[in-house]
């Protein structure tokens, strides 16, 4: 094996014939990332085989190589595929689609109840003792598999598991049309967040530090609050406090107290940031000022199909690059980079040249 940097390459990949029958996958385990050739999953009797056409890098992706979650195997949760082998629903078959990324246990209270994400027994894909979707195949349990509409375009369909997470808030918390929101954070999430929350508030507003990636918003009708270098949030824009609600999607651990420093009294602060930092708050400001703290993390991937489908929201710009799989540390690194929008993954493509690209 070669290492070089963070990143690993086997070597010694298994001959042509050998290889017929195993997939190519990515690897992550102790601060490496190994592409490899792994047999095919075979699917339990409850799970799905599905080809995966294209898959996102997620912050929370950097996360785990740095050693969130203490995941090894294959990571990769945002994804869209297609369903080759389904014994559970052979109706599935052939179908586009994409998946929530909790499975549960079926049997505890939680999953009684329809709610897998709390299961204390869930594997999360690519997250938690499961496989992801940076690989050529994956399995997933039939329940979790949602088809994709047929007005809804593979590289648009790739944004439902990030946006459903954005969209969560609006489930969570009562909104109305008269709340100042502040997203903080321009980051994919961030972006997301605001562009599904103007929806229920005509008074969002969304800061960051990045011009061209506070314009996606801009072009879609949110206002933006632009940081200058060196500055926070908090001391640069002290004059905006009062904000009903903030919205912590700046990836930083040290996001949250910014966001405390701009909510106000009796506000809420909603939490999307998950990082292998630790992060320090003062908790007597909470107290003082009676704040709502509130984690927000996956949502009903359903209602982000649906925004996609009644084209609610234009997730296109966020899109920057498309990568073939043989090609994956590279894009590891252009996503890991400040100030990227998504980079994608394309399974399907053999080539080694980027195959889309929005400047």
């Amino acid at each position: 094996m070669v290492v070089i940097g963070f990143f690993a390459f086997d070597t010694d990949l298994e001959g042509k014939e050998k290889e017929k029958e195993r997939m190519k996958a990515v690897w992550f385990e102790n601060r490496e990332i190994t592409l490899t050739a792994l047999p095919f999953p075979e699917p339990g009797g409850n799970e799905a085989l599905v080809k995966v056409l294209m898959a996102g890098i997620c912050a929370t992706d950097t996360e785990i190589y740095q050693g969130y979650a203490e995941f090894s195997g294959i990571a990769g949760h945002e994804f869209v595929g297609e369903v080759r082998k389904a014994p559970a629903d052979t109706d599935l078959v052939g179908k586009r689609v994409v998946a929530d990324i909790n499975c549960g246990c079926g049997k505890c209270a939680w999953c009684r109840c329809g709610d897998p994400r709390h299961c204390e027994s869930r594997t999360v894909l690519g997250i938690r003792g499961r496989n992801g979707a940076f690989a050529e195949y994956i399995a997933v349990p039939v329940q979790n598999l949602h088809a994709v509409p047929e007005g809804v375009d593979t590289l648009r369909a790739v944004f439902a598991e990030p946006l459903a997470a954005a969209l969560e808030i609006t489930q969570q918390a009562h909104i109305t049309n008269s709340m100042r929101i502040l997203v903080l954070g321009d980051g994919k999430l961030g972006l997301l967040c605001a562009l599904g929350l103007k929806h229920f508030s005509s008074r969002v507003t969304i800061a960051g530090r990045h011009a061209e990636k506070l314009a996606i918003a801009g072009n879609q009708g949110i206002d933006t609050l632009a940081v200058p270098s060196g500055e926070t949030s908090a001391s640069a824009f002290r004059e905006f406090r009062r904000f009903d609600m903030v919205v912590e999607a700046t990836g930083s651990p040290t996001g949250i107290r910014e966001a405390l420093e701009l909510v106000r009294p009796e506000g809420t602060v909603i939490v999307k940031t998950t990082s292998h930092s630790p992060t320090q708050i003062d908790l007597s400001a909470v107290a003082v000022n009676e704040i709502h703290l509130l984690g927000s993390r996956c949502g009903d991937i359903d209602l982000a199909l649906q925004f996609l489908a009644n084209n609610r929201i234009d997730v296109l710009p966020l899109a920057e690059k498309i990568y073939p799989l043989s090609r994956f540390t590279e894009a590891f690194a252009h996503a890991a980079a400040r100030g990227s929008l998504k980079v994608l993954i394309d399974p399907t493509q053999s080539g080694e040249s980027v195959s889309f690209s929005v400047e």
